[in-house]
């Protein structure tokens, strides 16, 4: 049966985390800084990162499997080619935080900032969406397709070749989004914000739902009236 070690109100390095790693000990870090430290590579599955600073870290190339970042400050950290299967992101800051390449099958992002945040090449399969800011978030190429978008902002985020296909948005935005090549046949958009999204190709769109008012907006690109 693997334990648990608590760690708390340290300023921690490397070498104490992989301390912790050689034990065979999982780790539960509460109010920890973090912040600058390369942790390359580190096996982390099943960690805990509670109100910690994460601040411009590297992860590149971690193991993260199952592990949980609860209300943690990580702007500009790295999570390249880390694996974080089935990982929980809840609350905090993880704006401008780089995940190209990263592994988040089944992860759940909730309630948290990622303004800024590059998910190029992010493999996403059941990824989980729920009260997360992407505003300028770089997100080409993923798939939300079936996926319930609950309040989530993808102001001017860059889109481009996403699959929203049969996904439903609840108090969400697609505000000036950079969407060519985007497909949402059959998706549900009433409730999201489609200012600044033009009909440049409406096959992309067969099937999907839209309110009267979001109908006469989009017209109204084309010079028409919705009387």
């Amino acid at each position: 049966m693997v334990t648990e070690t608590t760690v708390s109100n340290q300023n921690l390095r490397r070498s104490d985390l992989e301390r912790i790693v050689e034990t065979g000990e999982v780790a539960r870090l509460e109010d920890c800084d973090l912040s600058e430290l390369d942790l390359a590579r580190l096996e982390c599955s099943g960690w805990q990162f509670v109100r910690c600073n994460l601040s411009r870290a590297s992860f590149n190339g971690a193991q993260l499997e199952e592990a949980g970042f609860v209300n943690c400050r990580a702007g500009g950290s790295s999570f390249i080619d880390a694996s974080l299967q089935e990982a929980e992101i809840e609350g905090g800051d993880f704006s401008n935080t780089d995940f190209r390449g990263a592994t988040l099958t089944s992860a759940g992002l909730r309630q948290c900032k990622m303004t800024g945040a590059d998910f190029t090449d992010a493999r996403t399969l059941g990824l989980q969406l729920e009260a997360v800011l992407l505003r300028f978030a770089i997100l080409p190429k993923l798939s939300f397709r079936k996926t319930t978008l609950k309040d989530v902002d993808f102001t001017e985020a860059d889109l481009r070749g996403c699959d929203f296909r049969d996904a439903v948005f609840e108090a969400s935005s697609l505000r000036d989004a950079h969407l060519p090549e985007c497909r949402f046949e059959g998706a549900d958009l009433r409730g999201a914000d489609l200012g600044g999204v033009k009909l440049t190709d409406a096959r992309r769109f067969a099937g999907a739902v839209i309110s009267k008012r979001q109908a006469a907006d989009l017209l109204g690109q084309l010079g028409l009236t919705v009387l």
